[in-house]
């Protein structure tokens, strides 16, 4: 979502700065030639001025006697010398030409009027007593390209001469692409500072919402207690996280008056089941010979639901601990409670195997995380079959230390690995396994209250790996609280 906010202000932000810069750029061009027109057009207006025009025919004049005035020599000569100087200053081609085309002064000394192109429209614009001032726009890319500005000399109302400048454009173009780059230097730093502040505008409008993805997966993952902590932010999220803390606290609040439910009913049937397993053993003292099997099947179904009672009264108390995770070797509690079921892997004909390093360490409640792994290795002896063998591995790499209990029994195929751990799930393959169904999911309970999760995976050839992790560092700030 980060990306996709930031990717939408950069574009909208460059679409910007793109639409400003387009004309601007234009604009900076057109400022530029302009300049350089009106430039030619006052050097046109001072050589005109220079130029004597009491003896210059005017426009369409015959010529008919067969004599032409003429202007005064002397001062063509000094208007031809000026001429030439300021082609050699400025490298612009410059001439001073009389109405019917003849050549009055012109540098460099072969230059003639142009024939085509803008060029002569711009001579004809003259002829016809119009000053050319607006010749097509130069830019960086028309290298070949001159501007050329015609402006006419007129005596009593008709044009006697015609003054025409060709200057090169190569100084202009230089000119438009330095202002050009500076304009792009300028949109590059202002697209940098837009970045950087379209950057701190997301996070800050996303800062709640990754806080609030942080308390949600907390909470799918059973760290009931994880709460959205006032942040900044726009006051739409601060009030969507206010009113996530009050749907918390109402969802905390149904799961333990369910929890309590299910402590009190089974807390209170567990008397009046005892009550009855004893009145069942009276009224058995008192039945004839050859009922023994029916008695104990009633014993057998009483003492399943006292299992079932004890179970669901272990799940809530699990479910609703709130234990402080500390500081366990977990070595010594492995070992430690594989020694404790040791007896009862010899009994069963199964092997227990331990393979713990020398310090592994973890952040977990000692007494839940001990529970859970006996429910889990007594799970593992159950369906290990007579001969076959039990492996518990400790293993304390990263951020998390893993205990896993591999066996050798019947597995679980790939639709039971994704129930496994349900309440009262069991395998229809293992229905005459004595059980409730409950001890996978009180393990599970017990690990996620110290911040821990219990996974499940198959063995090859047979067999199921059941894994205990927790973490290796300081545990989640909710559970510190």
């Amino acid at each position: 979502m980060r990306n996709r906010l930031l990717g939408i202000l950069v574009s909208l932000m460059a679409c910007v700065l793109a639409a400003l810069g387009a004309p601007l750029a234009i604009a900076m061009a057109t400022a530029e030639q302009s300049n350089v027109v009106v430039d030619r057009i006052d050097d046109a207006d001072r050589f005109a001025q220079e130029l004597p025009t009491q003896n210059l025919p005017t426009a369409g004049a015959g010529t008919g006697s067969g004599t032409a005035a003429s202007p005064d020599a002397a001062q063509l000569h000094e208007l031809r010398a000026e001429v030439a100087r300021y082609q050699d200053l400025y490298g612009i081609r410059i001439g001073l030409f009389a109405s019917d085309g003849s050549v009055l002064a012109v540098a460099p000394g072969d230059w003639r009027l142009p024939t085509t192109g803008f060029g002569a429209q711009a001579v004809q614009e003259a002829r016809d007593g119009r000053r050319s001032h607006n010749p097509p726009q130069v830019w960086p890319w028309t290298p070949n390209r001159t501007l050329t500005i015609a402006s006419p000399v007129v005596r009593d109302g008709d044009v006697v001469a015609l003054v025409v400048s060709d200057s090169p454009t190569g100084p202009l173009r230089a000119r438009i692409e330095h202002r050009w780059l500076v304009l792009a230097g300028g949109e590059a730093l202002a697209m940098i500072v837009a970045v950087l502040l379209a950057v701190r505008l997301t996070e800050w409008v996303l800062r709640p919402v990754r806080t609030l993805d942080r308390a949600t997966h907390d909470i799918a993952t059973g760290l009931l207690e994880a709460r959205v902590q006032p942040a900044g932010g726009p006051p739409e999220l601060r009030r969507l996280a206010a009113s996530f803390n009050e749907m918390a606290d109402h969802v905390v609040l149904a799961i333990d008056q369910q929890r309590a439910f299910v402590a009190d009913a089974s807390h209170q049937l567990r008397n009046p089941l005892a009550a009855l397993l004893l009145r069942v053993e009276l009224l058995g003292l008192e039945l004839p010979d050859g009922r023994e099997s029916e008695l104990a099947a009633v014993r057998e179904e009483g003492s399943r639901l006292a299992r079932v009672l004890d179970d669901l009264l272990g799940l809530a108390t699990a479910e609703g601990a709130r234990p402080a995770p500390e500081p366990v070797d977990l070595s010594a509690l492995v070992t430690a409670r594989a020694e404790a079921w040791q007896p009862v892997a010899r009994q069963r004909g199964v092997r227990l195997l331990c393979e713990v390093p020398a310090d592994a360490e973890g952040w977990a409640d000692p007494i839940g995380f001990g529970s859970a792994l006996d429910v889990v290795l007594d799970n593992a002896l159950k369906f290990s079959p007579e001969g076959g063998s039990v492996t518990v591995r400790v293993v304390a790499d990263g951020p998390r230390a893993a205990v896993s209990v591999l066996d050798n029994g019947p597995g679980l195929t790939v639709e039971e690995l994704a129930r496994v751990g349900d309440r009262f799930w069991r395998s229809p393959r293992h229905q005459n396994v004595d059980g409730s169904g409950l001890g996978l999911s009180i393990a599970r309970a017990l690990l996620r209250a110290g911040g821990g999760s219990l996974d499940f995976a198959p063995v090859r050839p047979t067999g199921l790996a059941v894994t205990l992790t927790v973490p290796c560092g300081r545990p989640p700030a909710s559970l510190r609280a």
